[in-house]
């Protein structure tokens, strides 16, 4: 399946303020199931973007706005190719744990194996582990299922009920959250089975039967490593193995580590209410050889989608996945 994104960001300052210094996570990853065919950025007022790949393999775009302004748009626009991955067996057999233990032994994953900035234990994860039971079953397949659904049907999808900074035990004392939530609980518990796994950032092109609504298109779900297997995603908030309606654009730790923005600006001045955050996830036509537009690092136009009056934004990072 091929997909358009269009992905716009607006910040809006009471005062001007004299400089942005910002980075981007946007640009969907290309790898063995999906391919990113052409990406573009833009900046009002206009900059010129340069990128660099980080130590997981995610493209980040940055650049510095030096004049007064009082209003920064981003405007990100994708192209992109994803194929069905290869179904998920039903289990990984008798071996599966020691398995997945001797990947763990040799301290490859360590760091997807342990605690990060918001995945980590605390009383009221303890509570929830103890209410669900969280064991080992069967084998890594069955297990990394059981504690999706446990999640998805313990917790209310509700937007703007946290926010990108809310620890996991907001989302635990209100039984409420958004997929950031939901994903690292995931996380969280799956690590502590022994299991590697890691956050990831992007898109979802809804369809019926998804529990989030189809406005919401950023998305987050989690991986999972299972031996001869490699990365499986496993979507919490939708009780779904992750398919090609899942768009990957960042992987990481957790959310910290892939916010889509994240910058500081120069100046005395508060920050006009909260993010403005605008998302559009379509299916195109398959691309040709042909067709295929050539890949733009960084593009120095003005976003083409005009600023109103009431747009709101926070430049200190970041949208809630």
């Amino acid at each position: 399946m091929t997909y358009t994104v269009r992905h716009v960001t607006r910040f809006t300052y009471e005062a001007p303020i004299s400089e942005s210094v910002m980075e981007v996570r946007m640009q969907p990853r290309s790898d063995a199931t999906q391919r990113c065919l052409h990406f573009g950025l833009s900046t009002a007022p206009p900059t010129r973007i340069l990128m660099y790949q980080d130590h997981d393999g995610n493209i980040v775009h940055h650049f510095d706005i030096p004049g007064r302004h009082a209003r920064l748009a981003i405007t990100a626009e994708a192209l992109v190719d994803c194929t069905p991955a290869t179904p998920l067996p039903a289990t990984l057999g008798d071996e599966g744990w020691a398995r997945l233990d001797a990947v763990a032994a040799s301290g490859e994953l360590w760091e997807l194996l342990n605690p990060s900035q918001f995945a980590h234990a605390t009383p009221l994860v303890d509570a929830f582990a103890n209410e669900i039971g969280l064991a080992r079953r069967g084998d890594p397949i069955a297990t990394m299922r059981w504690l999706m659904s446990e999640i998805h049907g313990r917790f209310e999808y509700r937007p703007q009920s946290t926010r990108v900074d809310s620890p996991v035990d907001d989302a635990l004392r209100a039984r409420r959250g958004v997929c950031q939530d939901f994903a690292h609980l995931f996380l969280t518990l799956a690590r502590r089975l022994g299991v590697p796994c890691r956050y990831v950032s992007g898109y979802l092109f809804h369809d019926s039967g998804l529990t989030e609504e189809a406005a919401s298109a950023t998305h987050a779900w989690t991986e999972a490593f299972l031996p001869g297997l490699g990365w499986i995603g496993f979507d919490p908030t939708n009780d779904v193995i992750a398919e090609d309606r899942h768009i990957r654009v960042a992987i990481g730790r957790d959310y910290a580590d892939v916010p889509p923005t994240r910058g500081v600006f120069k100046g005395v001045t508060t920050v006009r209410g909260e993010l403005t955050v605008g998302v559009t996830v379509g299916s195109a036509q398959p691309a040709v050889a042909g067709d295929v537009l050539p890949f733009v690092p960084w593009m120095s136009r003005e976003a083409s989608a005009p600023m109103g009056a009431d747009d709101t934004g926070s430049s200190q990072s970041q949208q809630q996945q």
